[in-house]
């Protein structure tokens, strides 16, 4: 199969495309920035181009040559607006309704989108209305394409060693004597990053999941406060979570999203937390995939010295 991964070369991406590639499909894998995914073409079935997907004809000219479409494509932060920020609008909205328009203009019978557990038009952060419009896009637009199939993903928030979520409090934790943290009480289930690239690669050419939206979540059930103090007790650092005020974590969160570089929070981040993350049901059994525990991975990753930049 030849299967177009847009967004191939963030997280998710590199493990997913790995996968795809060592099962012999034909990966072509579009991006803005070519150094990102120089590490993928040691696989010989994998295909990186410089191409900038934002951009309609170059979208047009990956769409004409594939069989199925993958879109990774997220971001976390972005700049204040109504419903949502310009980022969010391109990235998590307008870019997922073009794919899919594409996919029906040129004949490619199947996309997987990937979204995020709670996603919802009418969320309490920009980040989550910008999903769940972004969901909405890619149904509307193969509502009238018969034999078209779309697959929608929400994972929760997804751990492996190269994440920037455990890593986080691991590299905090070693330059902090304690962890403040806002939102610690919020509950969420964190899932691998390898059982959602299996996830992903059963929904390719499984006909159950065509129409389905799935949620994607880990064994457990933790609060943010608890999976902090157990990452920092794997690297080697185990410290204190203190759980400060939203209101004082919002003032913190302001002065993080005004640093140059990625910020480590944003407000809007903050008004994700204020919902649980927590999957409705268990992984769908037609997935075939038996949740991985954070315990039976991350302590290995974690005890290993990392270079980390803040």
């Amino acid at each position: 199969m030849r299967i177009l991964v847009i967004g191939g070369t963030g997280f998710i991406g590199r493990h997913l495309v790995a996968r795809l590639g060592v099962a012999e499909h034909q990966v072509h894998v579009p991006t803005r920035l070519y150094a990102r995914g120089r590490d993928l073409q040691v696989v010989p079935t994998v295909t990186l181009s410089q191409t900038d997907v934002h951009d309609a004809a170059a979208l047009d000219e990956v769409l004409a040559d594939c069989d199925a479409v993958i879109n990774l494509v997220g971001i976390l932060n972005d700049g204040s607006g109504r419903p949502y920020g310009k980022g969010y609008a391109s990235a998590h909205v307008d870019l997922p309704r073009r794919i899919a328009q594409g996919c029906v203009r040129h004949g490619v019978r199947r996309m997987i989108h990937i979204s995020a557990l709670g996603a919802d038009s009418h969320g309490p952060s920009m980040y989550l209305r910008s999903k769940g419009d972004g969901e909405a896009a890619v149904r509307d637009a193969f509502a009238a394409a018969p034999g078209h199939a779309w697959t929608i993903v929400r994972p929760s928030v997804v751990f492996g060693h190269d994440d920037n979520f455990t890593n986080l409090f691991a590299g905090l934790a070693r330059w902090l004597p304690a962890l403040p943290l806002a939102g610690a009480r919020a509950r969420m289930q964190p899932v691998y990053v390898e059982d959602v690239a299996a996830a992903i690669d059963t929904m390719l050419t499984n006909p159950h999941a065509y129409g389905k939206t799935y949620e994607l979540a880990g064994p457990q059930v933790l609060t943010l406060g608890e999976i902090a103090g157990m990452c920092a007790k794997w690297s080697g650092h185990p410290r204190a979570v203190i759980n400060i005020p939203m209101g004082l974590g919002r003032l913190q969160a302001t002065m993080l999203a005004c640093l140059p570089g990625k910020p480590l929070m944003t407000p809007d981040n903050l008004d994700s937390l204020t919902i649980d993350n927590v999957a409705r049901e268990q992984m769908a059994p037609e997935l075939g995939i038996v949740p991985t525990a954070m315990e039976a991975v991350v302590p290995g990753y974690l005890a290993r010295p990392r270079a980390r930049e803040f």
